[in-house]
C-alpha cells in the first residue's frame, strides 16, 4: 500500500475514534444508570487514548464526522443507548473486517501500539454485552407480548374481515373498536399477571404491553383508512407488507441490542403471524359463503 493511502486510512480510523468518543459523551448526559454511565465513560476515555496513538503516527489532528455523531445521538435518544452503542460498534467492526492482511501487517510494523487498540476494542464488545440494563429491556417481554399478540390476532382478524365485509370503511370501523378493546384487555391482563408474579412494576409492564399493541394496531389499519372503500384487496396486501416490515424492524432491533439471531426470530414470528392471517382469510371466505351474506 502506498504511504499516502496508508496515511489516509489511518486518519479515518483516527477520526472514527473521536466520533465514538463524542457520541458516548453525549449519550452520558441522558443516562441515569450509574453502571452503564461508568462503562460508557470508560470506553470514551479509551477512545481518546486510541486517538492519541493514531495521532502519534499521523502527526495531525482530525475532526470527527459530526453528521454521524448527530445521527448516533439521535438514535440513542430514540431507540436507547444500548442499541446505539452496539450498532455503532457493529458498523465500525464491519469496516475493520474489510481491511486486508497486507494493511494489518503494515499497521503492526509502523504503529507498535496497535495491539493496545485491538485488545481494548475486543474488550469493548464484552463490556457492551453487560450494559443491557435499560428499563426498556427490563420490560422487553411485555413489549414482545403486546407486539406479538397484535400481529397474530389482529392480522388474522383483519384478513378475515377484509373478504367477509369487502369494505375498507367497515373493516376500519371494526378494527378501531376491536383494537381499542383488545389493547385495554391485553394491558389489564398483563397488569394482573405481573402483579401476581411479583418482581417487575406491574403498571409499567401493562403500559409497555398496551402501547406496543395499540401502535401495532394503528399501523395495520393505515391502508384501510387511506385507500378507497372498495380497494380492500390492495389494503390487505399492504397490511401484510406492514406486518412483515414491523416484524423485521422489531427483530433487527432486538437482535442487535440483545445479541440474538435475527434470521431465526424473524422466520418464527413471520411464519406464525402470516399463517394465522392465511387461515383467518379462508375462514372469512367460508363464513361469508356459508351464511350467504353479501355486504
Amino acid at each position: 500500500m502506498k504511504d499516502l493511502d496508508f496515511l489516509e486510512a489511518v486518519k479515518r480510523m483516527q477520526a472514527d475514534e473521536l466520533m465514538e468518543r463524542e457520541v458516548y459523551l453525549r449519550l452520558l448526559k441522558n443516562i441515569n444508570n450509574e453502571n452503564d454511565k461508568n462503562i460508557l465513560k470508560k470506553i470514551a476515555d479509551e477512545e481518546s487514548g486510541h486517538y492519541e496513538i493514531w495521532k502519534n503516527y499521523t502527526k495531525t489532528d482530525v475532526k470527527p464526522n459530526m453528521l454521524k455523531v448527530r445521527w448516533y445521538v439521535f438514535l440513542g435518544r430514540l431507540l436507547g443507548y444500548t442499541f446505539t452503542a452496539k450498532i455503532m460498534e457493529k458498523k465500525l467492526n464491519e469496516f475493520n473486517q474489510t481491511i486486508t492482511e497486507e494493511f494489518k501487517a503494515e499497521l503492526t510494523h509502523k504503529i507498535p501500539d496497535i495491539d493496545i487498540i485491538l485488545k481494548e476494542e475486543d474488550e469493548h464488545e464484552m463490556e457492551l454485552l453487560s450494559m443491557i440494563d435499560e428499563e426498556r429491556f427490563q420490560y422487553v417481554g411485555s413489549i414482545v407480548l403486546g407486539l406479538n399478540d397484535a400481529l397474530v390476532e389482529f392480522t388474522g382478524s383483519l384478513a378475515g374481515w377484509t373478504f367477509a365485509m369487502q369494505s375498507n370503511r367497515l373493516v376500519l370501523l371494526a378494527g378501531i373498536i376491536a383494537g381499542i378493546s383488545a389493547t385495554l384487555s391485553m394491558a389489564s391482563s398483563e397488569y394482573l399477571s405481573t402483579k401476581n408474579e411479583g418482581g417487575r412494576d406491574a403498571l409499567k409492564s401493562a403500559i409497555y404491553t398496551g402501547f406496543a399493541y395499540l401502535i401495532t394496531v394503528l399501523l395495520l389499519l393505515v391502508p384501510y383508512a387511506i385507500l378507497p372503500d372498495k380497494s380492500y384487496s390492495i389494503a390487505l396486501l399492504i397490511m401484510i407488507g406492514l406486518v412483515v416490515a414491523i416484524i423485521a424492524a422489531f427483530n433487527y432491533y432486538i437482535s442487535i441490542a440483545k445479541d440474538l439471531s435475527f434470521r431465526n426470530k424473524f422466520k418464527e414470528m413471520a411464519s406464525v403471524s402470516l399463517g394465522v392471517a392465511a387461515v383467518s382469510f379462508l375462514i372469512g371466505l367460508l363464513v361469508k359463503q356459508f351464511l350467504g351474506i353479501d355486504i
